[in-house]
Formats: C-alpha cells, structure tokens, sequence
C-alpha cells in the first residue's frame, strides 16, 4: 500500500479522503514578523485562528490538505506540528522545495551549478540533497517528512533561476519518487516550458506534476492540451479573483468537466489563515477566500450547471489518491 508523509506521520493514500491539493496554513516573511511583529500579533492567537479554521474544514468532510509553503513562503514546520496536534482529524501534507518567479535564493546563487564555470567542472546542486533530506530524513529535525516537491514559473517565464529550481525538483523526484506540483502562470501558458524542461529532459512523467493555478485561464483548448500530455491540472485559486471572477473560475472548471477531464484536476483554493504578502486592507475585501468557500459556494454552483457527484468525487477524492500513488493513467 502506497503511503503518504503528513505532519503527524504516515497515511495510506487509500485513506486520504476528500483533499484539497493546494492550500497553505501561513504564508510569511519571517524576518519582518520576527523584527515586527505587530501584526503578525500573539502567536497563540495565530494558533488558535488556524486550529479553529482547520477544524471547520474538516468539519465539512475534508480530510487531507497539502500544503505547499516551502523556502520563499515562510515555511516553519514546528508552528505547523503544533496546529495539527490539535486538528487530528485533518492530514496535513508538507512541502519542500523553492518558491521563485526569477533568481534562486542568495544563499545557493555561488554554490553548486553556479560554480561550473568557474571550476571547469560539473557541481551537484546542494538543492537536490536537501530537498531529498527534507522527504526522506524530515524537515529541520522534527522528523515531519515532506509529502510534496514544489516549484514555481509565473509570467516571467524560464529564467535561469526557475530552470534550476526545476531541474532540481525533478532530480529530487527521481531520487524520491514524491509527486511535484508547479505554480505555473498559465495565461503565459508556462505549463509547456514544464513540459519541455521537467518532462521532455528531466524525464518527469506529466502524470506525477500537478500543474497549480490552472484555472486562472479561460482557455479550455489549452488545458485539455496539457491534461492530454498527461498532466494533472491544479483548480485552486476559487475566492482569489484579482484578475478574473467567480464566474469565470467556475464555469471554466464545468466546461473541463463536460470535455471528460473530471479525472485530470484537482481542486483547492490556495488559501491561508494569514498571508503577510497581502496588506490587511486587501484581506478586507475577500471576506470569501478561505477554507470554507470551495465547499460552500463552488460544488454548489457547478453542481446546478450539470457537475455530476461522481465527477466531484472524482476531483477531490480519486484523482488526489491516485496521483500519490501514482496510478492515474496516461492519455
């Protein structure tokens, strides 16, 4: 039986229920709430915010969250383990891996692959051996062991820090055998430049990268381009309408369903307790964004457009168990 590494231990995939596949529980800049720290306030009060958040989740049936704060979001995994000893009835799925739109984090920008030129010579990338320390060893000696490889490629496309991270996190796979998701930019349509470097020279099998933020287009020949290369598209951004609206989130996921690709996505929101990326001010006006929404406004309104339960089920159930254990069929 396939199993999956979660914050309080080892789940069997058959047992991962209803899954939201790409949420956060804090999205941070440690420096600036370390150093200034009044908004980010009492951290057992941030705690207990999260806790009770998580526990309306499940609360609606979901049992498992992945989520992907990895290095570039503030990951902190004691304050995490923390959380879910009190939510026990929700699996928590950690992440590694590197969140960036353009150049690697300074720390690795004159170590490995940077010093090749230099050295006349091939360097390991310090990022694959920590990403796989981080799966197979736990993250920061807490013995939680990472679930999910991340990386990301936005609107700026595959600059030559994207394309390391890449190919890091494919190695790492390789080595491992954890799933990938991407944050992609898909109106950029950056879902080919993962096909190209992580699938087509990495090696990567589509099926195993969950390509996040698909929805964040209306394209429907686009997407089924992707799912029929064999990716898995990512539904995840209901409630964050910066660019698009409800409306059009929804209606394109009805649209992919009536094109028989139920069994290619997934479902999530992307949502967080606190995310210091967005001013308070913002966070005002999107009283929707949070855990509750998907369950609440999107199943309701895709079902009155023709979404069957077996579709639905589908989306947060079978596909999510079948692309850990990496099962789901190639088109």
């Amino acid at each position: 039986m396939t199993t999956v590494s979660t914050v309080r231990g080892e789940v069997g995939a058959a047992d991962l229920g209803r899954t939201y596949m790409h949420e956060h529980v804090f999205i941070l800049t440690p420096d600036i709430q370390r150093d200034f720290p009044e908004e980010w306030g009492s951290e057992d009060d941030r705690v207990a915010d999260a806790v009770a958040r998580l526990r309306a989740l499940a609360a609606q049936g979901v049992r498992t969250v992945v989520d992907l704060t990895v290095i570039g979001l503030g990951r902190y995994v004691p304050r995490i383990q923390r959380i879910a000893e009190q939510v026990p009835e929700l699996n928590i799925v950690a992440a590694t891996g590197i969140y960036t739109y353009d150049s690697v984090p300074r720390y690795f920008q004159y170590r490995g692959p940077a010093l090749n030129e230099a050295l006349g010579t091939e360097v390991p990338d310090p990022m694959v051996d920590m990403f796989v320390a981080d799966i197979t060893e736990g993250i920061a000696g807490t013995g939680v062991r990472a679930g999910m490889l991340k990386c990301a490629i936005d609107e700026e496309g595959l600059t030559p820090g994207v394309e390391r991270v890449m190919r890091a996190v494919a190695r790492a796979h390789h080595e491992t055998g954890v799933p990938v998701t991407v944050h992609t930019h898909p109106v950029s349509q950056t879902g080919l430049l993962v096909k190209h470097v992580m699938c087509d020279e990495e090696g990567v099998d589509p099926a195993r990268i969950v390509l996040g933020h698909s929805g964040d287009t209306a394209d429907t020949d686009h997407l089924a381009r992707l799912a029929d290369a064999g990716f898995v598209l990512g539904m995840d951004r209901f409630g964050l309408n910066f660019d698009t609206t409800f409306e059009a989130r929804a209606d394109t996921l009805v649209r992919m369903c009536e094109r028989g690709y139920a069994e290619r996505m997934v479902l999530s929101q992307d949502a967080a307790c606190f995310n210091d990326w967005l001013d308070p001010n913002v966070m005002a006006f999107l009283p929707q964004w949070n855990y509750l929404h998907l369950g609440e406004e999107v199943l309701p309104y895709v079902r009155e457009r023709g979404v069957a339960e077996a579709q639905i089920e589908a989306m947060l159930v079978d596909t999510p168990r079948a692309f850990f254990e990496g099962g789901l069929p190639k088109y």
